[in-house]
């Protein structure tokens, strides 16, 4: 990990959107849409009574997330791609999309489900030790995390996918003094998730 690289701010997302309106192409990548599917797939318990979205973009997979949670609370750190996803989400009552910039900004509310997709690797280390530490405070006890994240190497990144997901997993484990129970992995080819339980 090279702690020289500062986290990537709200600037940072603004200026992308502010060229393209979806800069990596959600809307029609063939591999976004397999991965959102798997996203979905890969959650247990069926409906959550309250969850929440770190970096939600445009909003397309909080569309998917919404018909899981009773209460889904989506956030972005760009003002226009909260804009974006509050015009995709605006029917949805049980959905609130709100501009925040985690780990500065962080919901007092607490959540049986996090979801932490294609985000961490934008955060420098100190950051995303902030972030970890809110998120588990903010599950319940039984509550699920769910990360994922792209696994090459982009060198403008704070960290890799892979450095993103040992952080968590470094707070998991059989001892009880763990916050997280580590319960599955899935690896694919450019992305990975791991779900995690509250203790």
């Amino acid at each position: 990990m090279d702690e020289n690289k500062k986290t990537l701010d709200a600037s940072y997302f603004n200026n992308l959107y502010t060229q393209n309106q979806d800069p990596w192409n959600f809307e029609e990548s063939e591999y976004e849409r397999k991965k959102y599917d798997q996203t979905m797939l890969f959650l247990p318990d069926g409906v959550y009574a309250s969850g929440f979205e770190i970096g939600c973009s445009n909003g397309l997979l909080s569309s998917m997330l919404r018909q899981r949670c009773q209460k889904l609370l989506a956030v972005d750190s760009s003002t226009i791609a909260v804009a974006n996803a509050q015009k995709r989400l605006a029917e949805y009552s049980n959905v609130t999309v709100r501009e925040m910039e985690i780990p500065n900004d962080f919901p007092d509310e607490k959540f049986d489900l996090i979801l932490l997709s294609e985000v961490g690797y934008f955060l420098s280390e100190a950051d995303l030790l902030a972030a970890r530490e809110k998120i588990n405070g903010a599950l319940l006890p039984g509550g699920k995390l769910l990360l994922v994240h792209w696994t090459p190497l982009v060198d403008e990144f704070p960290l890799t996918g892979d450095q993103v997901h040992e952080i968590f997993i470094n707070t998991s484990g059989d001892e009880m003094s763990k916050p997280l129970i580590h319960l599955k992995n899935q690896t694919e080819p450019q992305y990975r998730m791991d779900l995690f339980q509250r203790r």
